[in-house]
């Protein structure tokens, strides 16, 4: 079973790639990340970019997520047929959208995903290949917010997934500190207690440790700290003050 899908235990951390890089992902699986994501929505890749880096990672024991624009069977299936163990569908605002990410993930009668994988690894079976898919609808807009409770009881879902900043820009908040804003803070609490009474994972992109420690405390179980760029710009300006310092 995927560490996504798993009953919750410790939270898990992930780290965040945006751009193609051969190294990012292994840093963050020697550094003791559980899980890397790929961001096919704001990131420089597209999905054939992370098909090629997934397939790199086959032997990296570190579980992987893909983050799509929409439901679009095609590249969801692309990601899943190269061996992601998840993907995050952006922008979910109802349950029907929730519905079809499920859909894209699952083959027919279930769903429209055609067969096709190309990891050796992940064998013949349909059944077996489908169900090793994890699936997660990113709550991030006011609309979404007030569908969260239909959302949540989409068959197959497998978690929500929250985006801080384009749910405080929703919501009439600033992006910089969301995640310390009150109305932020309820929305994030309420969307945690809603997804988790409805049984499902719940996971947020938190952007540095001291957001992911918070929102642990609150009950996320999936949180991603830092992109590969974050955590480059942090280690290098670490060892200029180190080099620099008097």
């Amino acid at each position: 079973m995927s560490i996504f899908a798993s009953e919750p235990q410790a939270p898990i951390w992930g780290g965040w790639i945006t751009g193609h890089t051969l190294l990012g992902p292994e840093e963050f699986a020697r550094a003791g990340y559980d899980y890397v994501g790929f961001d096919t929505q704001h990131g420089y890749l597209d999905d054939a970019d992370v098909a090629g880096m997934l397939r790199r990672l086959e032997h990296v024991p570190i579980a992987t997520a893909v983050r799509l624009p929409n439901a679009d069977p095609a590249p969801i299936g692309r990601v899943l047929d190269a061996g992601a163990d998840a993907v995050v569908i952006a922008m979910i605002e109802s349950a029907d959208q929730a519905a079809a990410a499920v859909a894209a993930t699952r083959y027919p009668p279930q769903g429209v995903r055609s067969y096709g994988p190309l990891r050796a690894s992940l064998g013949r079976d349909p059944v077996a290949i489908q169900s090793r898919a994890s699936v997660f609808a990113m709550i991030e807009t006011a609309a979404a917010l007030t569908n969260l409770g239909e959302i949540c009881a989409v068959d197959g879902l497998t978690g929500i997934y929250v985006g801080p900043a384009d749910l405080a820009i929703s919501i009439g908040v600033d992006v910089p500190g969301a995640l310390n804003h009150p109305d932020v803070l309820d929305a994030v609490v309420r969307i945690h207690q809603t997804a988790t009474d409805a049984g499902l994972v719940t996971g947020i992109h938190a952007g540095q440790g001291k957001a992911g420690k918070a929102m642990a405390d609150i009950g996320y179980r999936m949180i991603t700290l830092a992109s590969e760029a974050q955590s480059l710009r942090r280690g290098a300006a670490e060892h200029l003050r180190e080099a620099a310092a008097p």
